[in-house]
């Protein structure tokens, strides 16, 4: 079998690949919760291909994703569900009715006007879904108030994003960045309370509370808190790898430098 441009050959790849008699053995027995933890990994790596601004990995990556949508649609297909093209058809359908003021007739001009749309158009999508359900039989998605339509499957600093921007949708909300760092302070003042008390579960409590503060005045200032700690994190490893470096051409190790010894070279790389 050779490499195709064209979608149908990874299509019939994957199909191969999980033929039950002549197939590969790992892929053979996965899931759907198998598969699930490398699709969300998949997806953070081409992030991190675009944040490195490498268009090689980029296109790697993507086919990587790619992947990922024809192995469940694979699975799907197997079980009676739906097909690869189901997806396609769901997403173009998706895409069309959208985009109004592209395919159809529409008076949204503004980048606003259109996320205006975009939202009642996802409402409309909804209140379909769960009637088709009640026609299929199936329990109702479980309703929990205005927040409910924010997804519990996202990671914390994005949910937590999303469950503010969803409350401030209504009003409850603050109306400027300042107050929020009061809020910070209160809740680093709760932290040291617990940790005085050294009450593991109260600490827990505490710093999430301190984080959610912390995340509630980003999405104020227009920082998003995931994307500064990405590159918190990118910023710690190049400062270490400098501590590692100049341990190293000085002969000693990490583990044996004392930790005054590696503040220093911290430090000198914060100056650097």
């Amino acid at each position: 079998m050779q490499a195709s441009k064209d979608i149908n050959r990874l299509i019939e790849i994957m199909a191969a690949l999980r033929n039950p008699e002549t197939g590969c053995p790992w892929d053979i027995v996965q899931t759907f919760e198998t598969i699930k933890p490398y699709t969300i990994e998949e997806a953070y790596e081409v992030a991190d291909a675009i944040e490195r601004n490498d268009p090689d990995d980029l296109c790697d990556e993507l086919g990587d994703l790619l992947l990922q949508v024809v192995f469940h649609a694979r699975m799907a297909e197997e079980a009676g569900l739906f097909s690869f093209g189901d997806v396609v058809e769901a997403i173009t359908r998706k895409m069309i009715r959208r985009h109004p003021h592209v395919f159809a007739v529409s008076d949204a001009a503004t980048a606003e006007a259109v996320k205006v749309q975009w939202d009642a158009i996802k409402q409309e999508e909804k209140a379909e879904r769960s009637e088709k359900r009640q026609r299929r039989g199936m329990a109702e998605e479980r309703h929990d108030g205005h927040l409910g339509a924010v997804q519990r499957s996202f990671p914390a600093l994005t949910e937590a994003i999303k469950l503010q921007e969803r409350a401030a949708k209504v009003g409850f909300d603050w109306s400027e960045a300042a107050p929020i760092l009061d809020k910070i302070e209160e809740e680093i003042g709760e932290l040291r309370e617990a940790l005085a008390e050294d009450r593991p579960e109260k600490i827990t409590d505490e710093l999430g509370d301190l984080i959610f503060a912390l995340v509630n005045i980003g999405r104020h200032v227009g920082a998003d808190p995931e994307q500064a700690l990405r590159g918190t994190n990118t910023k710690f490893r190049r400062r270490f790898k400098y501590i590692e470096k100049h341990l190293d051409a000085s002969g000693e190790t990490l583990e044996g430098a004392s930790l005054e010894r590696m503040e220093a070279l911290w430090q000198a790389a914060k100056r650097k």
